[in-house]
């Protein structure tokens, strides 16, 4: 293979990459999960120290996962005070959100929201959305990435270097998927049913599957601002 078609293969592959919200419910071979993840862990770490853990969370685990966390979000949906029992770890964004960050997550959201029909202030239509994250979207498959409490920052960043390279390989044969940090707030359930020990910190969820080609949801794709917009050339 050259390597003009080498190029143009790689950059299809990361270009096509997005998430998607909406899943076949066509099982995923393990072997093939497993070349994924092997993939994957190729991907850097400070020193070598390759921080991450992947639970692979399937069959009737799965089903139990998302009776419960579906369970708690709709006890937080009807008394919103308990919401305070289920905290992330580690802020995922800003306390106080500001431009031109808070323009891009308007016009994600609203996107979203538009193209399947929800309107300002619909908010019983919002929550079963929202209620989706935790259906995997009906993804058979969830992937939970989990490091050790006791290491830094740089673990996070190494294993989201990891997810990326596991979302991409997916792509690469014909699989789809979906990072949703929106699992962090009921951590304690997510590493009581995967088995995880007291010492591991879950950084994200993952749904993974064959898309569903025929649900508008899945024609969303999110814009990106120009190269020349986030760039900075120093050379003198």
């Amino acid at each position: 293979m050259d390597q003009a078609t080498i190029i143009a293969a790689v950059d299809q592959t990361i270009s096509s990459r997005h998430s998607v919200r909406a899943f076949l419910d066509t099982p995923v071979e393990p072997e093939t999960i497993k070349e994924i993840l092997r993939v994957a862990s190729r991907a850097p770490s400070g020193t070598n120290t390759q921080p991450w853990k992947v639970y692979v969370v399937t069959g009737t685990k799965r089903d139990e996962l998302v009776q419960r966390v579906c369970q708690a979000q709709m006890e937080i949906y009807q008394n919103p005070a308990l919401a305070e029992q289920y905290k992330e770890t580690f802020s995922y964004y800003p306390q106080q959100w500001f431009s031109p960050y808070i323009d891009r997550r308007r016009e994600n959201g609203w996107g979203l929201y538009g193209l399947l029909n929800i309107q300002k202030g619909e908010k019983e239509k919002m929550a079963r959305q929202q209620m989706r994250n935790f259906q995997l979207f009906d993804a058979p498959v969830g992937l939970f990435f989990t490091v050790h409490k006791d290491l830094g920052i740089g673990s996070k960043m190494d294993i989201s270097m990891m997810m990326q390279n596991v979302m991409i390989a997916a792509k690469a044969r014909g699989l789809d998927t979906c990072p949703q940090a929106a699992w962090n707030h009921f951590h304690s359930i997510v590493l009581d049913v995967i088995g995880a020990p007291a010492e591991e910190e879950l950084v994200c969820g993952m749904a993974l599957g064959y898309a569903d080609p025929e649900h508008i949801v899945n024609t969303f794709i999110t814009p990106r601002v120009p190269v020349e917009e986030f760039t900075i050339f120093v050379d003198e």
